[in-house]
Order: C-alpha cells, then sequence, then structure tokens
C-alpha cells in the first residue's frame, strides 16, 4: 500500500473503535446504566478520536529542497508542484497544511506585527479576526499556486522595527537577518500560515508543519517549545552535497532535539542526491560517496545510520507527474515514505488503542462490578425467600427485623462515607492549591513583577530560574496531596467492601511527578533559546521579558492545564466506583425492605416474588452477556491490523 491507502487504512481502524465505542454509550443509556461519570468518560474518549492527528514536521535550513520534498511525498498526484519550491528561501513562516471540514479551502494568514504583543500563536487560532483569509480555488492549480505564493511575501522593516518583532541582525547574514545598504532587512510578511485543503492524505487526520530556515529569520519560539515536540515524526532535511554544515547542527540540536534530547520519531534526509548523477561517474562511485555521506551525518547528528535516507526530491516529484516507475525508484523516495509510515502509524495506534482500552476498559470493569453485584444482591434474597417457604409468621417478622437493622447499620456507615467526602473535598481544595491555575498565575506575576524591577542580567536569569523551580515545587506539594488522598480512599475502599461485602477492588492510583518531565523538557528549551549570557546580554530587558511570557509561560500553562484535567478525571474516577456501589447497595437495601414488608403483608405472595427475583437475575445476566459482547467487540476493534507492511522494491 501507498502512504494514501496506508493512512485511509489507520482512518478506517480509528472510525471502527470509534462506532463501537458509540455502540457502548448507547448500550449505557438503553440499559439505564448512564450517569454524569460515565457519560463525560466516554463524551472525553470519543473527542479524542475525532481528534486524532498525525503531525509530520519538516525541519531545513534554506535551500535545502524542504518543500519540494513536501510536494513529491505529498502532492505528487496532483501533476505539479502544489507549494512554491525554487532557489532561495521560500517558506517564510511556519505552515500547517491541514484540513477541518468546518472551514472553507482557504490560506490563513497572521500577519508578522502580531510578534510585538504577549499573545502566541496558539492563542490567536481561536480569534478569526486576527488573520488574513486568502480563498483557495481548488478546482484551479494555477490559481491554487498563486495563492500558495503568499506564504513566502516578505516585507522591508527598520532594524530596530525587526529587533522589536525578536528577529535577530547579524551584518552577515549567517545568524540573522542582514541590513542592506540603506540599514533595513526584509522580514517575513506573515507570522505563520494554516493551509486549509481537501486532499485525501489531510482529510485523513494528517497534518504537515513546513517550517522556515529557522537560522537564518529566526524561529518562532512555539516551533521549539511545542510544534515541533508535538509533532510525530521530524524530518530533518539536509543537501547531499554539504552534508551536516554548521548551520545544519545548529538548527538539530537548536530546535529538532532540544526538547530532552530525544531522536525517536527523528529523521534525517540527505536530498539532491541527483546532484550526483553528472554522467563522470559510475553507479558504484555514486552508491560509495552516498554511503559515505550516510555515515558521516549519522555520526555528526549521533543517530542510526538506518535512520538517514538519501533522495531526491526534485526527480521523485518528477517521476510521479510522468509516472516515471524507474526514475520514481531511482529518487528513492518510496524507501523514505515507508520509513515514515512504520514510524508513524504503528507508534500512533499504540498510543490511541492503548488510551482507549485504558478509559473504555475502566467503564466496563465498572459496569460488570455494578452488575454483579447487582446479581448477588438477587441471589441473596432468593436464598433467603427460598428458606421461608412453609414458615410461619414469625419468621417472616424476624427477617423484617434483621433486614431493617442491615439497613440501619448501613445508614450509619454512610455516616462515615459522607464525613470521608468531606474530607476528600477539603484536601481536593488543598491539592489545587498547589497545583491549581490561580496559583500558577499567582506565580507567573510575581515573576513578571521581579524581571520588570530587574537592574541587572543575573537577576532576570534567576527570576526565570526561581519560576520552572517554583512550577516543580508546586508538583512535589500536589504529589503529597495526591498520595493523601490515595490512601485515604483505600482504606474507605477496603472499610466498606469488608463491613458491607462491597466488590471495590483497589483504587487506581496517580502520579503528579510523571507531568515534571514535561516542564523539564521546556526547561532545557528555554535554557537553549533564552537562557544564554549572549541573549541575557544583547537582548533588551523588555523584549526578553516579553517573549519569556509570550511563549515559555504560556507553553507552560498550557502543560498545567492538562495536569489538572487529569487530575480533576482521576479524583472523579477515584470517587466516582465508591458512589456508585454505596448508591446501588443502598437502592438494594430498601428493596429488599419493601419485598420483605409485602410479604409480611400478605400483599404479594412469597413464590411471585422468588418469580420476580428470577425474572430480574435473568435480565441482569443477559445485560452482562451483552456487556461481554460490547467489550470483545471493542478488543477486535482495537487489535483489527491496520498496516500491510510491504517491502519497498514492492
Amino acid at each position: 500500500m501507498g502512504m494514501q491507502e496506508e493512512l485511509s487504512a489507520y482512518g478506517a481502524w480509528r472510525t471502527r473503535v470509534e462506532q463501537t465505542v458509540t455502540r457502548l454509550r448507547g448500550w449505557l443509556f438503553e440499559a439505564n446504566l448512564s450517569d454524569t461519570h460515565n457519560d463525560q468518560c466516554i463524551d472525553q474518549l470519543l473527542q479524542k478520536l475525532r481528534d486524532d492527528r498525525l503531525v509530520v514536521a519538516f525541519v531545513a535550513e534554506f535551500s535545502r529542497g524542504k518543500s519540494e520534498l513536501i510536494n513529491a511525498i505529498f502532492f505528487g498526484d496532483q501533476g505539479t508542484r502544489v507549494l512554491p519550491s525554487s532557489t532561495g528561501r521560500t517558506t517564510m513562516c511556519p505552515t500547517e497544511l491541514m484540513y477541518d471540514p468546518a472551514r472553507p479551502a482557504c490560506i490563513d494568514l497572521l500577519p508578522i506585527d502580531t510578534r510585538r504583543g504577549n499573545t502566541p500563536v496558539a492563542d490567536y487560532k481561536s480569534q478569526p479576526a486576527a488573520w488574513t483569509r486568502i480563498p483557495l480555488d481548488t478546482g484551479s492549480t494555477p490559481a491554487m499556486q498563486q495563492a500558495l505564493t503568499r506564504v513566502s511575501e516578505q516585507r522591508r522593516a527598520t532594524i530596530s522595527d525587526a529587533e522589536a518583532m525578536g528577529f535577530r541582525i547579524d551584518l552577515s547574514g549567517e545568524t540573522g537577518l542582514q541590513p542592506d545598504a540603506q540599514g533595513g532587512v526584509q522580514v517575513p510578511a506573515w507570522r505563520h500560515a494554516v493551509i486549509n485543503l481537501p486532499h485525501p492524505l489531510l482529510r485523513q487526520g494528517l497534518v504537515i508543519l513546513d517550517t522556515p530556515g529557522l537560522n537564518a529569520i529566526g524561529a518562532e519560539p512555539e516551533l521549539t517549545l511545542s510544534l515541533l515536540p508535538a509533532a510525530h515524526a521530524v524530518l530533518f532535511v539536509l543537501g547531499m552535497d554539504t552534508g551536516v554544515t554548521q548551520s545544519d547542527l545548529g538548527v538539530w540540536k537548536t530546535h529538532v532535539t532540544a526538547a530532552g534530547g530525544s531522536r525517536q520519531g527523528r529523521i534525517a534526509v540527505l536530498n539532491k542526491m541527483d546532484s550526483l548523477w553528472d554522467g563522470l561517474r559510475s553507479e558504484a562511485q555514486i552508491e560509495a560517496e552516498i554511503q559515505r555521506q550516510i555515515e558521516s551525518c549519522a555520526l555528526t547528528l549521533d543517530i542510526p545510520a538506518s535512520r538517514v535516507f538519501p533522495v531526491s526530491a526534485q526527480k521523485g516529484l518528477l517521476a510521479r507527474i510522468q509516472h516515471d516507475d524507474a526514475l520514481l525508484a531511482r529518487s528513492r523516495l518510496p524507501q523514505l515514505e515507508r520509513a515514515l509510515v512504520e514510524d508513524l502509524l504503528p507508534a500512533k495506534r499504540d498510543i490511541v488503542a492503548a488510551a482507549v482500552e485504558h478509559d473504555a476498559g475502566e467503564l466496563i470493569k465498572r459496569m460488570q462490578e455494578l452488575l454483579a453485584g447487582r446479581r448477588r444482591g438477587l441471589e441473596e434474597q432468593q436464598a433467603e425467600f427460598s428458606d421461608l417457604r412453609g414458615k410461619n409468621r414469625g419468621v417472616i417478622q424476624y427477617m423484617l427485623k434483621r433486614v431493617k437493622a442491615e439497613k440501619e447499620e448501613f445508614e450509619r456507615g454512610l455516616e462515615r462515607f459522607y464525613a470521608t467526602r468531606n474530607v476528600f473535598s477539603s484536601q481536593t481544595n488543598a491539592l489545587f492549591a498547589h497545583l491549581g491555575m490561580d496559583a500558577l498565575r499567582t506565580r507567573t506575576n510575581h515573576t513578571r513583577e521581579v524581571m520588570e524591577a530587574a537592574n541587572f542580567s543575573l537577576q532576570l536569569r534567576d527570576a526565570m530560574n526561581a519560576f520552572f523551580e517554583g512550577v516543580r515545587e508546586s508538583l512535589r506539594q500536589s504529589a503529597t496531596s495526591v498520595d493523601e488522598i490515595f490512601h485515604m480512599m483505600e482504606a474507605m475502599y477496603q472499610r466498606f467492601s469488608t463491613e458491607h461485602d462491597l466488590r471495590l477492588g483497589v483504587p487506581v492510583p496517580f502520579s503528579v511527578q510523571r507531568y515534571e518531565k514535561d516542564i523539564n523538557r521546556l526547561e532545557t528549551a528555554f535554557h537553549q533559546q533564552f537562557n544564554t549570557w549572549l541573549n541575557l546580554l544583547t537582548t533588551e530587558k523588555r523584549l526578553l521579558t516579553q517573549r519569556f511570557f509570550e511563549t515559555v509561560a504560556v507553553q507552560v500553562r498550557k502543560h498545567m492545564e492538562v495536569v489538572n484535567r487529569d487530575v480533576e478525571h482521576w479524583l472523579r474516577a477515584i470517587m466516582a466506583p465508591l458512589e456508585n456501589q454505596v448508591r446501588e447497595h443502598q437502592k438494594q437495601l430498601k428493596r429488599r425492605l419493601e419485598s420483605v414488608k409485602r410479604i409480611h403483608e400478605a400483599t404479594d405472595t412469597l413464590e411471585e416474588r422468588i418469580e420476580d427475583l428470577r425474572q430480574t437475575g435473568a435480565a441482569i445476566d443477559q445485560q452482562l452477556e451483552e456487556l461481554g459482547r460490547l467489550q470483545g467487540a471493542l478488543d477486535s476493534a482495537l487489535r483489527a491490523p491496520v498496516l500491510r507492511v510491504v517491502s519497498a522494491a514492492a
């Protein structure tokens, strides 16, 4: 299968899983087993499946053929180039290619002047008025090409304006923008571009992130802190003729692997392999030169040679346009595509499947325990009523007293439950006092005040370092609160299981500290991009403070929002089983007492009541069977094969 077929197969797998979860939700409603917590769990799960995206990022210095490579891999079926590709810089701002059916085919462009403010790109995505929209005529390739050239637009700015927008100025042009003879510089016209295109691959949830020459024009900090770390695969494009230059190595270290140093999902591409096809070298000589560059590149980037792919994007695109299979094979594009698919889809499917299996599995387990508890209660009642056959009225009266006593004892246990729930509420408040967004907002405001009052670079550095340490300390304090809540709930689970024969199992633990890895990754990127003596000494304090809060602090906030959301979900999940079982046991005791009363008062015959219990038990057995079939259907959907791996030669 080609890439389009592979992605279609993955999309079909995801759709089958979504349909199975939807069936589960419908069945819970029909079986009268829905509640707020279950509905929230399923809604969140379905939203995750619908929002699932596969992000592939392309990173390179300019003139490495990055846009041509995107054309060759993803748009060869269009019969021409889709993205602008020519000598020099064609991608001047981070560009996302995606498809959202709720929006028309268009290009949304965010003006470069927005870099002067404190608002990150992610926040602008919820402000349509801030963007310039260019319609895309997908029925006309020339019109679409013309519209897409808007992404490459530049405009002239003074040096002070460029610096105010965060661009570095360098007289040599090697590590920043080079002033012209009049003392001005060319800056990108746009800060970010989102191309909404109804392409078959993009319809399947693929998102392509095309980045500008990061060292040359200065990267949008969100790229390093958010967009690139979130990508499922990053293709780092190099030139076959140059190998890894110092500028390339700077991009690799600063932008590709800065966030924690991970090489997972990172592929190096040696483009322009056709530069070796000069008619003077033999095939053996060409192959030897390619192998030499692969080994040199792998050694320099500290990745396996198997992660380095030589290709000719231009010849691959030409081969696809002309349907030339021999030229396509010689371009080696299929080998790169196969590696990309094999990297991307199995790992992504495993992540999605694990999330569905965990969340849906926990819900199904809770429902099975609930139904099993009902079944046990009915069996106990049947046994009690069967024992009453042939017994006198005094025995029935004794049973009535015994059931009343059990109900009273359980209600005394409820008092302990309500007391525990009050303590749970207090501990939850204490937890969010450390972890909540109000605490982070207070810490952020304090850091801003310290930075604005700082007179020396060292004070700025200390304030930024203290910000990260404060976030980590809040996570450590939160971990203590989480442990206290867990141990309290563990004791309550055990008490109710022992005293009232509830099958509660063991509450699921939660680790706040695992989120510290995300904060550490952000801090690593921060140190490389901001917290250097060069930045501290050469960047004006106001601009450095602004950049810190519109990028680093914003990303920390987003990560802490995820922590808060996950903690809230855990708190609901740890309390819900106990609440459900307590509520269910209370209902069973009430029904049992009413049944014995009716028998005692001769309003129901004993045999009628036993038959009612038998029929109710049969209905519960049927529900358990149906729930088991749904669980089996979900397991089958999750484990259904997605990829048919074929050799590159095929």
